[in-house]
């Protein structure tokens, strides 16, 4: 386990920055730049930027000074690195992309909702999240699921298109604006099943033979059977969203999450879900259960 940085060598806001990460954990990561002073706004995605008037201090800390390539390297190589199309603009246009093939003569909205996705506030429920929901319905759709591709797919998008925080509250209002956008735009029964299946994402417990129900909630929980890595950014980005919420009363509400997660038999409803996640989805939800004590 290291803290890597790099020189400061990338310009911005009239100064230049370094680069640091961590080769193995977010979790070290966070506990070493909250133990210097570093902001969590400067953390992005994989990596904290700092300034070059910090770079002295920072290796003096602990951190180990390599270059610009090996600091890459090393990221990719703990898993912990963030593709370039889950990033900023490629990602934007990847989602704006998979928007024209559900509602292609209706483009005002899939840019409505990516900017929803796309708000400041958000840590874990942004356009990152949005794509891996839907890569996952990529795996688990399967021909016969053709006539419910449209509506599971249109709720994956409003499944968390508001979203402030409160659970249940948030899934309802996405909800709520689904029926209003998406009124007159498809047929009547459509809607309705759209609102129906973005409520079900309060509590992921669809009914046995609700296909539309098990294929949403099995891909908003695919990252829960992530790799280590994967799993770590999760947890890491979840604590973001609720940085307000004092540690102690964060930790009682996640374990009361985990719980609940843990306890649901069968975790994931589809035969393609419980194949690919659900084994290793339990091991990172224990694990980050005994992680919180």
């Amino acid at each position: 386990m290291a803290v890597l940085i790099d020189p400061p060598s990338w310009p911005a806001h009239g100064t230049v920055f370094s680069h640091l990460v961590s080769t193995s954990s977010l979790r070290e990561l966070h506990a070493f730049a909250e133990a210097a002073g570093i902001p969590r706004r400067a953390f992005d995605e994989d990596h904290y930027d700092v300034p070059a008037r910090r770079y002295r201090e920072l290796v003096d800390r602990g951190a180990e000074e390599v270059s610009g390539a090996d600091l890459v390297r090393a990221l990719i190589a703990s898993g912990l690195r963030i593709p370039a199309r889950r990033r900023g603009p490629k990602l934007r246009a990847a989602l704006a992309s998979r928007w024209r093939t559900v509602l292609p003569q209706h483009p005002a909205l899939g840019e409505e909702l990516l900017d929803r996705w796309g708000e400041q506030h958000r840590r874990y429920h942004t356009p990152t999240h949005l794509l891996a929901v839907l890569e996952a319905l990529d795996v688990l759709l399967d021909p016969p699921d053709e006539a419910l591709r449209r509506p599971v797919v249109l709720a994956a998008w409003f499944h968390d298109a508001v979203y402030q925080g409160a659970s249940g509250d948030d899934e309802r209002a996405s909800a709520d604006l689904a029926v209003k956008r998406l009124a007159g735009l498809i047929p009547s029964s459509e809607v309705r099943e759209v609102e129906r299946l973005v409520l079900l994402t309060i509590g992921h417990d669809p009914t046995e033979g609700d296909r539309a129900g098990q294929l949403l909630c099995d891909a908003d929980l695919a990252v829960l059977g992530g790799s280590e890595a994967e799993y770590q950014r999760y947890a890491a980005a979840v604590r973001d969203e609720y940085a307000h919420i004092p540690d102690a009363a964060f930790i009682d509400g996640r374990r009361s999450v985990l719980a609940q997660l843990i306890a649901l038999d069968p975790l994931f409803r589809t035969a393609t879900g419980r194949q690919r996640w659900a084994d290793r989805a339990l091991r990172n939800l224990r694990h980050e259960l005994d992680l919180l004590g």
